[in-house]
């Protein structure tokens, strides 16, 4: 099919979304920049920081992005572009874009609170321990997937003749092996020189937005400067590792990464985490800009994605199982994702000028992600092809590179429509992916350090340790846990279960949601619905996990993954258990057997407002 038309389609469709089905969930939650929002009543100049829409918005959605609508859809798109367009397109409206915006806003309306606190308050406290005992898992999941794709994508390689590189290696990139005159270079360097730049100058970013109230204007140009400046010296200056081994630059890069992480989460929203984000998402916006001109300019060439790729269903069920569960769990951020509660509710909320800006940044951030995710699907039919994708991600005999196969499809396909040269714009690719991975790995441990804190507030009722009220502390124990689970296991085993806790937290969330609704006598099937598909989905794909795992348990020749074992036991367990306290939460009132509140504190504030 024609790129272009591709496009066009998803734009239409995610534009009549945003003007009319985000503006039906805004009146159904009876939202109103009269309320002050958390930011301003609870502002401490630490979590709570009242932040512009733009910035806040950046921030937003270089974290919830992350690998997921770049790895998810490259690895799905065996299953055909078809299955895995139409999910993200109809995922991201009626799904993402909706849990996103609700568990934004009722955090709003919650003081800020996160999911976990919510449903704690509204299922009691065996809910409130249940939930936030599986947010803790999924979080654990999410950061050693990312800390483990993050440093394949700071160290990545790929040989010269596929990227196209200029005789003589003009930039002077690290020339990891040579044989057979097939030379392969470390292209990854590149994205780890512009990731340093940006991180050192995060805190003067900072200081100029929260210090010196500098215009929102002037940021973006200098943060555009500032990324732009980033890739530049990269491409002159990437970071080599000279004679070090690939297990040596490995462990390297997870230390390094794992302390940056460890810093960004502990110190104050404002001085890294934030602007750090606010910078890298221009580079992410310039990325996705080339794509957007490389379908139209390659669209009014003629070119089209792969046919062979069009619907494949028989041989991605083959190489990674059915398409029902395996395609709605791999592919995630793109069309729904659990983790993006935890950031509106964790961070953003904390953060939001106006109620109004929940619809904007949590709605509109959702469909932008989705674009992405098409973005990605358009590169891997159009740039690699069926031949392209099989020998990157699915090679006989190895593991595949999802990072790699994106950036060599991105590479492919502005090369044809723009005649920009391969191995430029397999960069782009490159530093798309690695800016969405760094952005959503620092909050993701900085969320884990949150969840940490709510813990100990709950086991200590009385009085909380001091030991266990230190940011460092709490952060500290997120990065151990996560290096616990990175350093054994690679992302291939991490993801299937990664991706199964990520749509069960959705379905979670979206309960929670419908509960909170329900309690104030509102509509709620447009939070039911996906709640119970996403739901069914998830224990489809618990039990697909589980079978394999007890099926090796029971074979003399094979051995289960232990921590993939222990983890699905323990997600489906405390899944199973939120989701009994929320149907029973949610009978009690559609039965009439408890009370529903009729107003909402925020609706009563609005009245007084308007009283003489």
């Amino acid at each position: 099919m024609n790129i272009l038309l591709i496009l066009l389609i998803s734009l239409v469709a995610f534009s009549l979304a945003y003007a009319f089905y985000a503006r039906f969930v805004s009146r159904v939650l009876k939202s109103s920049d009269r309320v002050p929002t958390p930011a301003h009543a609870q502002q401490d100049g630490q979590d709570y920081v009242p932040t512009p829409a733009p910035v806040l918005f950046s921030h937003h959605y270089a974290t919830i992005a992350g690998a997921g609508p770049i790895v998810g859809p490259t690895i799905a798109a065996i299953y055909g572009l078809w299955p895995a367009l139409l999910w993200i397109v109809l995922g991201a409206i009626f799904f993402g874009a909706v849990h996103d915006y609700t568990s934004m806003f009722i955090s709003l309306r919650e003081k800020g609170r996160t999911i976990a606190e919510v449903t704690g308050n509204l299922t009691g406290r065996l809910g409130f321990i249940l939930y936030i005992c599986f947010t803790l898992l999924l979080i654990v999941l999410v950061t050693a997937a990312f800390l483990d794709l993050s440093v394949r994508a700071l160290t990545s390689i790929a040989p010269a003749k596929a990227i196209e590189l200029p005789l003589g290696n003009p930039f002077g990139w690290e020339v990891v092996s040579a044989g057979g005159g097939d030379a392969v270079v470390r292209i990854g360097g590149i994205a780890t020189m512009s990731v340093i730049i940006i991180t050192l100058l995060a805190p003067l970013m900072g200081i100029l937005i929260h210090r010196f109230k500098v215009r929102a204007l002037y940021m973006t140009l200098i943060a555009i400067a500032v990324a732009g400046g980033s890739v530049w010296w990269g491409l002159y200056h990437p970071v080599n590792f000279g004679n070090l081994s690939e297990i040596q630059v490995r462990v390297i890069w997870m230390s390094v990464v794992a302390f940056y992480t460890l810093l960004a989460s502990a110190l104050p929203v404002w001085v890294i985490l934030q602007p750090r984000d606010f910078v890298n998402a221009f580079t992410l916006y310039g990325g996705m800009a080339l794509l957007v001109v490389a379908c139209v300019a390659g669209g009014l060439r003629g070119i089209a994605t792969d046919t062979t790729l069009s619907w494949n269903v028989a041989e991605g069920t083959a190489l990674m199982g059915l398409i029902w569960p395996i395609l709605f769990i791999t592919i995630a951020c793109g069309a729904i994702s659990g983790f993006h509660s935890l950031v509106a509710s964790g961070t953003s909320s904390k953060q939001a000028d106006r109620e109004s800006d929940a619809k904007r940044i949590g709605y509109g951030g959702m469909l932008l992600e989705g674009l992405l995710a098409v973005l990605v699907l358009i590169a891997i039919g159009a740039g690699l092809g069926h031949g392209g994708l099989m020998a990157v991600q699915f090679p006989e005999g190895g593991s595949g590179n999802p990072v790699l196969a994106f950036a060599l499809g991105t590479g492919q396909l502005v090369q044809r429509a723009l005649g920009i040269p391969v191995y430029m714009g397999t960069i782009f690719g490159l530093l798309m992916v690695e800016g969405f991975l760094i952005t959503t790995l620092d909050t993701a441990v900085r969320l884990n350090r949150y969840l940490f804190e709510e813990l100990w507030s709950f086991l200590w009722a009385e009085r909380v340790p001091l030991v266990f009220k230190n940011h460092y502390v709490n952060a500290g124990l997120a990065v151990i846990v996560m290096l616990a689970l990175a350093i054994p296991n690679g992302y291939s085993v991490i993801w299937p279960v990664f991706g199964t806790a990520n749509q069960l937290l959705a379905a979670l969330t979206l309960a929670t949601v419908s509960i909170w609704l329900a309690f104030r006598l509102r509509p709620t099937w447009f939070t039911l619905v996906p709640a119970l598909f996403m739901m069914l989905t998830c224990l489809g794909s618990l039990t697909l996990i589980l079978k394999k795992q007890f099926a090796a348990l029971a074979s003399p020749d094979a051995a289960p993954n232990w921590a993939v074992l222990v983890m699905a036991v323990l997600l489906a367990l405390l899944g199973v258990g939120v989701v009994l306290l929320a149907g029973t939460k949610l009978w009690e009132v559609y039965s009439g057997r408890r009370a529903p509140i009729l107003q909402d504190p925020a609706d009563t504030y609005l009245q007084q407002q308007v009283s003489p």
